[in-house]
């Protein structure tokens, strides 16, 4: 079989629609409903798939005191009907989500044992629900948000730093709810789907303790505002309660979303080969690995034999070095990376896209390469590497015509990247 560029590109797209359609929030929460409360149900919950994830509630219990409040990021709200849904800022917290976490705080106060608390979490929260601890103020927990960014730390390392400058995250949210019945709905967008670390674990207590911390500040080097450096090396700060708060309930993950993807590959007449839901490291670092292996595929058909696609999940990082950057996110680094490793090689496209349809800060979730991207590149006068080493993906990809743009999927099981190898 002959491909051509544009059924590669037209293959490329569907298996990714398949994997994000397979986290649907609606089907999710749907086949997940708790048994139905004695009294109240009390729905709270952040992330960029909240807002979808209570509209699906809201409609599948008419018949049930259904309050609450759920917070989403900016363009990501759908109407919930009886629950409120509010907007904010994403990746950096805003006045809006100190104001989300003081409200949900509230709406699970004085509850009963009779009432029922259902929180709603997935990617995003973490930025969209902030409770500063200690005498930290939102421009200090702004500035820690920058800093972690920008740092090349591990979404799950952020995440532990988060926590522990936090009111409401680390479990705390979970024990505010007590008496109440709690159930957690969770959409995972973490590595190895610890909820612990889905939106730093509101109603999920982790063992991570100050120390642990402390010390990934000090591995990376990151700049604390002082209050928050306060908070971390506060001696007197009781350690979090160690004990299980409720259920929870892992309902889309990225590990069925591959699996989906894998399902329309071969639909499409080729091999699918899950390289794993958790690859980590720095997006470019990453291009280059999956350069290596594509390629072989092409050659010698180890690790698979072509036509096959390589399918992987998970959250690179992308380390600022030298202070300043241009326009992209870790999935259009990724490509751009792997693009300038196959310089050319015949016979292999690739897509790599956030699943929530927004990569980094940027309006599309990620972009597509071929094999005459960085030809097409320097007809236009752009040269992947200079815009590679100035973080400037975005641009490219946008000059070229090769960005994917989804719009807000209402979703979010972190990357989805599919290399096609024909």
């Amino acid at each position: 079989m002959t491909w051509s560029d544009q059924h590669a590109r037209d293959t490329l797209r569907h298996i990714f629609d398949a994997a994000v359609e397979s986290a649907s929030p609606r089907l999710a929460v749907f086949n997940h409903l708790p048994e139905k409360p004695k009294g109240r149900c009390v729905v709270v919950g952040a992330g960029k798939a909240s807002a979808a994830m209570a509209a699906a509630l809201d409609a599948a219990w008419p018949d049930v005191d259904v309050s609450g409040l759920v917070v989403t990021r900016y363009g990501h709200a759908v109407s919930a009907g009886r629950i409120s849904v509010l907007g904010a800022s994403h990746p950096v917290p805003d006045a809006k989500s100190e104001e989300a976490a003081s409200l949900i705080l509230q709406a699970v106060h004085g509850l009963t044992a009779d009432d029922l608390v259902i929180a709603l979490m997935s990617g995003g929260g973490s930025a969209l629900m902030v409770a500063p601890a200690g005498n930290m103020t939102l421009a200090d927990k702004q500035a820690v948000n920058r800093s972690l960014l920008s740092s090349g730390a591990t979404i799950g390392e952020m995440n532990v730093v988060r926590k522990h400058l936090s009111r409401i995250k680390g479990g705390r949210l979970g024990h505010a709810a007590q008496p109440a019945r709690l159930v957690t709905l969770v959409i995972s967008d973490v590595p190895g789907d610890d909820p612990a670390w889905v939106a730093s674990g509101p109603t999920v207590s982790s063992a991570s303790t100050l120390e642990d911390a402390r010390s990934i500040v000090s591995r990376y080097d990151i700049r604390l505002p002082e209050a928050a450096s306060a908070v971390l090396h506060d001696i007197t700060k009781k350690p979090d309660a160690e004990d299980y708060v409720g259920e929870v309930h892992i309902v889309a993950a990225p590990s069925l979303a591959l699996d989906a993807a894998a399902d329309a590959a071969i639909k499409a007449g080729l091999r699918p080969l899950i390289l794993g839901d958790a690859l980590e490291g720095e997006a470019r670092e990453l291009g280059i690995v999956m350069a290596g292996i594509a390629k072989s595929v092409k050659a010698k058909g180890v690790p698979v034999d072509a036509p096959a696609v390589l399918l992987s999940g998970g959250e690179a990082t992308v380390t600022i070095r030298n202070g300043s950057a241009g326009r992209g996110g870790r999935n259009t680094e990724f490509l751009l990376s792997l693009a300038v490793a196959l310089n050319g090689h015949s016979g292999i496209w690739a897509l790599a896209g956030d699943s929530d349809g927004i990569d980094g800060s940027e309006d599309a979730a990620g972009a597509l390469i071929t094999p005459d991207t960085l030809r097409r590149g320097t007809d236009m006068g752009l040269h992947a590497r200079t815009y590679l080493s100035a973080h400037d993906s975005y641009t490219f990809f946008d000059a070229t015509d090769d960005l994917v743009r989804t719009g807000p999927t209402l979703t979010n099981v972190n990357d989805i990247r599919a290399v096609l190898v024909v």
